[in-house]
């Protein structure tokens, strides 16, 4: 078995509001990796433990992140012949229980680090929601809120290629072309839940005729929130803006819940 230490990890993944699943060795006959109750915890992006390695193990990753994937939260248990089914030669059977035991939470990509993207990731901070924060100016992240993820990247379409689906974006760089590049990469992906553009009603309708021409249809852009922000929540200040912005993310996340 490994012990208590798949406790520890399960609670520096909570405190990192990542999602994972729990693997369990519930059975085992004839010669097999590991016996009943071996444990290991499967991330996005990051394995702990074992349950044996080899094809079972490969198997099992594949399994569990693709429950991940569609935020499943059912229990669910599988039986693996370990010779005849995955080539290894133990040649014996075991059963492996997949735990989904820290719910999903919505991933928000934010999309710039300037005033109001600083004040806007200070509220979203204290959301259960997994922030990710984009910007190519990484001495603007000095002051980034504990759990939230910064990426410096010198090509921020990567960030949207790299979220799951269901995924939140918000963009609001420095530069309007940037802007419009990223929200053209993620109407084509189609996949999100919530798209969120900082901006008045004259760059909405300049987007949309540059849009228009590069293939994205109306239905597509009727997706896109621009003005972003609850238009009852008024103001001009980072903090406002960033209280209209939090208070729509709240509303669309409570209506798919």
């Amino acid at each position: 078995m490994n012990d208590d230490k798949w406790i520890a990890i399960l609670m520096q993944l909570r405190e990192r509001r990542e999602p994972c699943v729990l693997l369990t060795v519930l059975a085992d006959k004839g010669s097999v990796p590991r016996n009943c109750g071996t444990k290991m915890i499967v991330g996005r992006e990051q394995t702990f433990l074992t349950i044996g390695g080899g094809h079972l193990e490969y198997q099992s990753i594949a399994m569990a992140r693709a429950m991940l994937e569609k935020q499943s939260t059912m229990l669910h248990t599988e039986h693996f012949n370990l010779g005849a089914r995955l080539g290894q030669c133990c040649g014996g059977m075991t059963t492996v229980l997949f735990e989904p035991l820290i719910q999903a939470q919505p991933q928000i990509t934010v999309f710039g680090a300037g005033h109001v993207g600083q004040a806007l990731v200070a509220l979203l901070s204290t959301l259960p929601c997994h922030i990710i924060w984009v910007d190519e100016r990484a001495d603007l992240f000095s002051d980034a809120p504990q759990g939230v993820k910064t990426v410096h990247a010198e090509d921020p379409l990567d960030a949207v290629h790299a979220a799951p689906a269901q995924s939140y974006f918000i963009v609001m760089t420095h530069s309007h072309p940037r802007d419009l590049e990223l929200t053209e990469a993620i109407l084509k992906r189609g996949d999100y839940r919530y798209l969120g553009l900082i901006g008045s009603q004259t760059k909405r309708q300049r987007f949309e005729y540059r849009l228009a021409g590069k293939g994205i249809t109306a239905e597509q852009l009727s997706t896109l929130r621009c003005p972003v922000g609850l238009p009852d929540v008024k103001g001009k200040l980072p903090a406002e803006i960033a209280v209209a912005i939090t208070a729509e993310i709240i509303a669309v996340y409570q209506a798919a819940s």
